[in-house]
């Protein structure tokens, strides 16, 4: 489990800003200490490859690359904006974070900055002949990587934006988020029920603003309570959208400053995200399949298409969740001393196929994938199956109710029989 300032670490640096501020800093630097190295270029090299020879390149660089940049940019913009308008706004925070979108805007950035201030320093004449042989060769460096980056960008814009390429990284976003969670069931935390109140004695831990829990640092906070002799009750999961003053969870023995060192632990923030929360990747997906069955998109094959990605989720994540002879293994202990709400079977299922029963019930085509996908989960290993079976008469109800066409209505009997309801 990731401590609370390695996991904003993490989140900090993958933002395009940083990527690309961090490789045009490198960029500058090489230029600027070129000259540190004149001492290893041989004076017959200085000939061949000196002020004369560097000169012209960095120009054309330096005049191309600001326009490749801010063309770029322009296309990466405009193609997650269709993207996520296609599918979900939910969709737009994952697409920004595709590293190889960053890496290439980073390359030309850099790129470009290197061959300005190289110039500058020619200009400047800080640069002797036995420098100018040195950012000869980092300026061929910069162009290998910027052919690299740029026969990247042009693979990468063969589908940027396309619905393929957004449920593909909503998918992968959301596999990790699953099985980050399949690894430690319950966050490594005790399982709690529903609390209607809170343990005798306990003291509340308010929440300090009105915002999700994006995450929940248990391997300090554990350390932290194991330290004062208490125990903590979180009400709350990563995922919940808490209220200022709210009770985030209830803590014993709170004596001094510890409700407010445990609240300390918790990250909020105004957006949900995937660290911890493992059902927020299935809403995305599920987002984008609704969007696909309005009246704007009418797209039944993006909403089945959805429909196989979500049950191959949840299969891989049941598999992953069960030991080899089949049982649900007990959940790893890692933090006895903390009470958090399970997320179950039941909870996973309803993320992901609710909200599309009720978009898709009177379409035979697309509710009948559901029901086929429902009925393949029935066959998973451990609670999964029994929830399946429970959505799966939740589905065959609002496709009845739906559906008034006789045909319609005998292949969805074929779908799911009524005795199976």
């Amino acid at each position: 489990m990731l401590s609370k300032p390695l996991m904003l670490a993490l989140r900090f640096a993958r933002r395009l800003g940083v990527r690309v501020v961090l490789m045009a800093g490198l960029a500058v630097l090489a230029a600027l200490f070129a000259p540190t190295l004149e001492g290893f270029i041989p004076e017959k090299l200085e000939d061949r490859f000196g002020v004369d020879a560097v000169l012209p390149i960095l120009s054309i660089l330096a005049s191309s690359l600001l326009t490749v940049t801010t063309f770029s940019l322009g296309v990466m913009v405009s193609a997650f904006q269709s993207a996520a308008s296609q599918g979900t706004p939910r969709a737009y925070r994952v697409l920004m974070q595709d590293g190889t979108t960053q890496t290439v805007l980073a390359t030309f950035v850099s790129g470009f900055l290197f061959s300005l201030t190289a110039l500058v320093m020619f200009n400047a004449g800080f640069y002797g002949e036995a420098a100018a042989v040195v950012v000869f060769g980092l300026t061929i460096v910069t162009i290998v990587l910027i052919v690299v980056a740029i026969l990247r960008w042009i693979d990468l814009l063969s589908h940027l934006g396309s619905m393929d390429h957004t449920l593909w990284q909503a998918e992968v976003a959301a596999q990790g988020s699953l099985k980050s969670y399949g690894r430690a069931p319950n966050l490594g935390a005790n399982r709690l029920a529903d609390m209607t109140a809170p343990p005798p004695g306990a003291s509340p831990v308010t929440a300090k603003q009105s915002a999700y829990i994006q995450y929940i640092d248990l391997a300090r906070l554990n350390d932290l309570l194991t330290e004062r002799g208490a125990a903590l009750w979180l009400s709350a999961a990563p995922g919940k959208f808490v209220l200022r003053g709210q009770p985030l969870g209830y803590v014993s023995a709170a004596t001094g400053d510890l409700a407010d060192r445990v609240a300390e632990h918790v990250t909020l923030g105004r957006e949900r995200t995937m660290e911890q929360d493992a059902r927020f990747g299935l809403v995305v997906l599920s987002e984008i399949a609704c969007r696909a069955l309005s009246p704007g998109v009418n797209d039944p094959g993006t909403a089945i298409d959805v429909v196989h990605r979500l049950k191959k989720l949840l299969w891989e994540h049941a598999q992953d969740s069960v030991t080899p002879s089949g049982e649900d293994p007990d959940d790893p202990l890692l933090y006895p001393r903390i009470h958090l709400p399970a997320t179950t079977a039941a909870d996973l299922l309803e993320d992901a196929y609710c909200v599309l029963i009720r978009d898709a019930a009177g379409r035979i085509e697309v509710i009948g994938e559901v029901l086929r996908a429902l009925d393949d989960l029935t066959a998973a290993p451990g609670p999964l199956a029994d929830a399946a079976r429970q959505q799966q008469a939740y589905a065959r109800d609002h496709a009845l109710a739906a559906i008034d066409n006789v045909t319609d209505l005998a292949q969805l009997d074929r779908l799911a029989p009524r005795e199976a309801s």
